[in-house]
């Protein structure tokens, strides 16, 4: 008496599904987070405004070489600290928030970044999110 029958489409659907549950689990991409970050420190505030609904992350990606409408962010920190002479990486980044057209990424030159941006960030709010940045090395 069979007490049980494995349905091979089911079996195969339940191999498969389990098979990519892995191999999410093993993504090599390093994204920081907000528990990756002392809680309530200037840097995971700064997370909490570049994610934010309509924020820096409509936009700009964390992920390297992916462009979702501005430049990727990945290595912003180490970028900007030799971006434009004179200025140091937290200047750069804050000059890059403030006055968006100023100074455009190399391959970006003719794109409009949002000028808003600055009008709706407090002064705290944008040392926070250049906190955030410099720690996108």
């Amino acid at each position: 008496m069979r007490l049980y029958h494995l349905n091979p489409a089911a079996l195969a659907s339940g191999m498969l599904i389990a098979v990519l549950l892995i191999l999410v689990g093993c993504s090599t991409t390093i994204t920081p987070t907000a528990t990756a970050l002392p809680p309530n420190s200037p840097e995971a505030r700064g997370l909490a405004l570049f994610s934010g609904k309509g924020r820096c992350a409509t936009c700009h990606s964390l992920s390297p070489d992916t462009v979702i409408v501005g430049p990727s962010l990945a290595g912003v920190a180490t970028r900007a600290a030799s971006r434009e002479s004179g200025l140091t990486a937290a200047e750069y980044l804050e000059e890059s928030i403030l006055l968006p057209d100023k100074i455009k990424a190399p391959g970006f030159e003719n794109m409009q970044m949002d000028t808003s941006l600055a009008k709706t960030l407090t002064f705290d709010e944008i040392s926070d999110l250049v906190a955030y940045l410099l720690t996108l090395k």
